[in-house]
């Protein structure tokens, strides 16, 4: 995939009249020396009246048509980049989260940023190339008109310059190919700042590993393989500007032996070299940014097949059920990784059933498997083999979406929205601030046209921010992965014999993963997980 053929896509006639309108002012640019070369060597005044005339005409055409490639282009090539960026957005939302979850954020993160900037930097280009190769063009056209010899040498020294240069190019695209692998890899260590940052600040010694052994090596590396491939297209930029001095020293020292030539004649090959320079000088600069460009679209096109393969069934969810009877997995089995020993294990089979108005709590050590159930429960994982029966219902590709729509689910790892997307709800603010007093924290934050006043809160009440969220969707399930986890004693004491009870009564189900054994009697049933199995399932209010 190159950037004429993105651009194509985006829209051809557009580009086709952006790349005619630059050619023309392009030509219109060479024919402006022809003419100049022309003025220069005439005497009669009425022959330089309508030359001049000529002139200001040529000149209106290179301005209008230069307006009206670049115009064209600039809309074309932002429209382009605004469809990538999107495109690539919906990609990764219908992709499955197995499978994000294995590609790594750093990846995606290099994509949607530097892979779409590259672009954008080339596509922007593209206006002046085409105005800079046409003038090429037009310049050669005179030149053969003038001579057919001059033409030759200069058709020779073109193939010299592409040949030789080639190699170059072609070393340089490779290293520029090796930074942008280094890229993905620096973007996880940037990740590891971030996010890392508290761990690396009290631990030196930690801190002084990474950035010596892990950030400074690959930055190292990739200012390393980008020197080398800049230099490579640099020479290369160098290379053809030699050439082209070359040329100019060959019409003025050797062409006179070869050819009987005016000294005007002489001058005005003199001009039209010299005015070629920096054209060419423009095109051979663009080289580098081209390459960049090449390589990140062959990544964003790499990306975008590798979630087109892992892509899910993209369905409008009907209305979700107000009532139901059952959720039942049949003979689940999915690959895990776990956390205690990094490698993979597998879950199941799992054989279970909920029903509605439940309190069950999932138990465990870490990695045994809570997590990955969880995610499998709420339709975010398709198991590798088994069924999820909802109602006698199978989920499948085709209802996934809308089984997801019965669940509100807080993860351990979850993302706090700064406003209430998606609840369409006329009293919304008043629900949302009366949520809020329960949950203590009316105190610190508003909601004003569905917008929380801050999000800069502690993680607890982060929470239970979040769990406010779960509460105005109004979801017949309800999941909570570890929600107590970063709460005070106090409040833990609420969730547990305040909240859970109050969404029980209301006819919710309510699934817990939890490891507060203390209040397991509140629960209707607890079920464990070892190393991806249902040790027990227990009824505990009997």
């Amino acid at each position: 995939m190159n950037l004429i053929y993105f651009l194509l896509r985006s829209s051809w006639s557009v580009l086709a009249i952006a790349i005619v309108t630059g050619f023309l002012s392009g030509s219109s640019s060479a024919s402006l020396i022809a003419l100049i070369s022309t003025a220069a060597s005439q005497n009669n005044t009425n022959r330089l009246t309508a030359i001049a005339w000529s002139f200001v005409g040529l000149s209106l055409v290179a301005l209008i048509t230069s307006i009206i490639s670049q115009f064209m282009l600039i809309r074309l090539s932002q429209n382009a980049v605004f469809q990538l960026r999107k495109s690539l957005s919906r990609q990764i939302l219908a992709s499955g989260l197995s499978h994000l979850e294995q590609l790594g954020s750093p990846r995606l993160l290099a994509t949607l940023t530097e892979d779409v900037q590259a672009v954008t930097d080339a596509v922007q280009l593209i206006p002046y190339l085409c105005i800079d190769i046409a003038i090429v063009v037009g310049c050669l056209l005179y030149i053969t008109w003038l001579s057919w010899l001059v033409f030759l040498m200069v058709i020779g020294l073109a193939v010299i310059a592409i040949g030789s240069s080639q190699w170059l190019m072609i070393r340089g695209e490779k290293f520029l190919t090796l930074a942008r692998e280094d890229q993905d890899v620096l973007f996880k260590h940037f990740r590891t700042i971030t996010e890392g940052i508290k761990e690396l600040k009290l631990h030196y010694k930690r801190r002084q590993v990474f950035l010596s052994n892990h950030l400074d090596s690959t930055a190292a590396k990739f200012s390393h393989h980008n020197i080398q491939g800049l230099i490579l297209f640099t020479s290369t930029t160098s290379w053809g500007r030699l050439l082209f001095f070359f040329a100019i020293g060959f019409v003025l020292f050797a062409l006179p032996y070869l050819l009987t030539i005016s000294p005007q004649t002489r001058s005005g090959y003199v001009l039209i070299f010299a005015y070629l320079m920096m054209p060419m000088n423009g095109i051979m600069e663009s080289l580098p940014r081209l390459s960049k460009a090449s390589i990140a679209l062959q990544k964003i096109e790499s990306l975008g097949l590798s979630l087109a393969s892992q892509a899910e069934v993209l369905t409008v969810p009907s209305k979700s059920k107000s009532s139901w009877n059952y959720l039942q997995l049949v003979d689940i089995i999915h690959t895990y990784r776990s956390d205690r020993e990094d490698r993979m294990f597998i879950l199941g089979s799992i054989n279970l059933t909920f029903y509605p108005g439940q309190l069950v709590f999932i138990v465990g050590g870490n990695g045994s498997g809570k997590s990955t159930l969880a995610k499998i429960i709420t339709g975010l994982y398709a198991p590798e083999s088994g069924e999820i029966q909802f109602d006698g219902e199978q989920i499948t590709e085709q209802n996934r979406e809308w089984y997801r729509q019965h669940f509100s689910v807080v993860f351990s790892d979850f993302y706090l929205f700064d406003e209430l997307l998606g609840l369409d709800n006329v009293n919304l603010d008043y629900q949302a601030q009366e949520y809020l007093k329960l949950l203590q924290l009316d105190h610190k934050v508003k909601v004003k046209d569905g917008k929380f006043s801050t999000t800069n809160l502690s993680q607890g009440q982060r929470k239970r921010v979040a769990l406010l969220t779960a509460y105005l969707e109004d979801r017949p399930i309800y999941l909570f992965d570890e929600w107590a986890a970063d709460q005070d004693p106090v409040f833990k004491e609420v969730f547990y014999t305040q909240i859970l009870p109050k969404l029980k009564d209301k006819g919710k189900t309510i699934l817990a993963i939890t490891h507060d054994d203390r209040y397991f009697h509140i629960a209707d049933r607890v079920i464990k997980l070892d190393y991806g199995k249902v040790e027990f399932d227990k009824k505990c209010n009997e």
